[in-house]
């Protein structure tokens, strides 16, 4: 995706707009990519602050008993997004309306959204995963959200989707203010290692109120 193509599509009401970039292929092919959803001084102000966080730890994998550090599975490190600073009071009233846009359009139900800053340091890795079991139906829609303000395709860092045969259908670069959405569910995914610190925003919409 070439950014210069784009431009941030501005004010709640206008995610009408992105009806066609987000909407149609949600529900045509479960997954779609856009710089159009954040406005690039949020995303600027965002990336700001979470290089400035220093209680980042390392990321779990599992629930409940299970739930550990596993290193050889993914190294990111991680915090949740709480409200506390007015950039992410905006992000999450962005994602908010977002999730109420998806209700209308897409029948998903969805009651909740939750997101944390994820730090992939030089060499960390995700090794291929699913973010919710098949039937379980507590996170439905996942979002990825770059904040690095610049990225070169050399630094490899890419976010790669599969699809449930295994073929590949797509590979992010994390570059500024694009933004990933796809059905938790159906698309196992990777964090392929990057040369230099990588953060990005993820999210999950969920159908419930725990956490997992």
């Amino acid at each position: 995706m070439d950014s210069s193509e784009y431009e941030f599509i501005a004010g709640e009401g206008a995610l009408g707009a992105l009806d066609e970039i987000l909407m149609d292929p949600l529900a045509a092919d479960g997954w779609c990519v856009t710089d159009q959803l954040f406005d690039p001084v949020l995303i600027a102000e965002l990336y700001q602050e979470v290089r400035q966080r220093h209680d980042l730890l390392p990321a779990k994998v599992g629930r409940h008993q299970s739930h550990r550090s596993h290193a050889d599975i993914r190294r990111d490190k991680t915090g949740w997004l709480d409200g506390e600073t007015a950039a992410q009071q905006q992000y999450l009233a962005r994602m908010d309306t977002l999730r109420e846009r998806m209700n209308r359009a897409l029948y998903l139900g969805l009651q909740q959204f939750e997101a944390h800053f994820a730090r992939f340091d030089q060499g960390d890795f995700y090794r291929t995963h699913l973010d919710a079991l098949k039937g379980q139906r507590n996170r439905v829609v996942t979002s990825v959200t770059y904040l690095n303000s610049e990225w070169q395709a050399q630094w490899g860092g890419e976010l790669v989707m599969y699809d449930g045969s295994g073929l590949e259908v797509t590979r992010v670069l994390p570059r500024a203010g694009v933004t990933v959405l796809f059905l938790s569910e159906e698309f196992p995914h990777q964090v392929l290692p990057a040369l230099t610190s990588r953060y990005s925003i993820a999210g999950w919409f969920r159908v419930n109120s725990g956490l997992g």
